[in-house]
């Protein structure tokens, strides 16, 4: 049954710069906080501008894991829109969950941090966005987040 398990292929890479956090404080079990994504570029398989005006809304719990939920928007080259709906976990230690929240650059061995994004689109080019199950590997720097997404085969 070896053969059944799933394979990877990197689909593209996407850099998000990000702005400052805004926290509202204790809710549901952790510390809620909104980070801006002011922009960005995708390469690879997807070339696509990431579009200012999104978000990726976190909740820090206490355990140092941080529950990850972005939503933005693409623009590709070819001029389609793309919604991006990322969900994802951040685990790190105390000590490295504070470099991180300090503005650190933390190498991402360090640090745990895996999404899922799932696409929407009315493009028929870009259709395949949405027949399609992904995975992603995240670096968080002080100002940006880099994923490598992965198509599951």
């Amino acid at each position: 049954m070896d053969d059944a398990a799933p394979r990877l292929s990197l689909a593209f890479e996407l850099e998000a710069r990000i702005g400052p956090a805004v926290e509202f404080g204790e809710v549901g079990g952790g510390l809620k906080r909104m980070v801006p994504i002011l922009g960005g570029r995708v390469s690879g398989r997807l070339e696509a501008e990431v579009i200012p005006g999104g978000a990726d809304w976190q909740v820090i719990r206490p355990t140092g894991v941080t529950d990850l939920w972005a939503r933005y928007a693409l623009r590709t080259a070819d001029g389609a829109a793309v919604v991006v709906t990322n969900t994802g976990v951040r685990r790190a230690s105390a000590e490295v969950s504070a470099r991180l929240a300090g503005g650190e650059r933390v190498d991402p061995a360090e640090y745990y941090f895996r999404c899922a994004p799932a696409f929407e689109t009315g493009s028929p080019a870009h259709r395949w966005l949405t027949e399609t199950l992904f995975v992603g590997v995240g670096e968080r720097w002080p100002d940006c987040v880099r994923l490598k997404v992965f198509e599951v085969l």
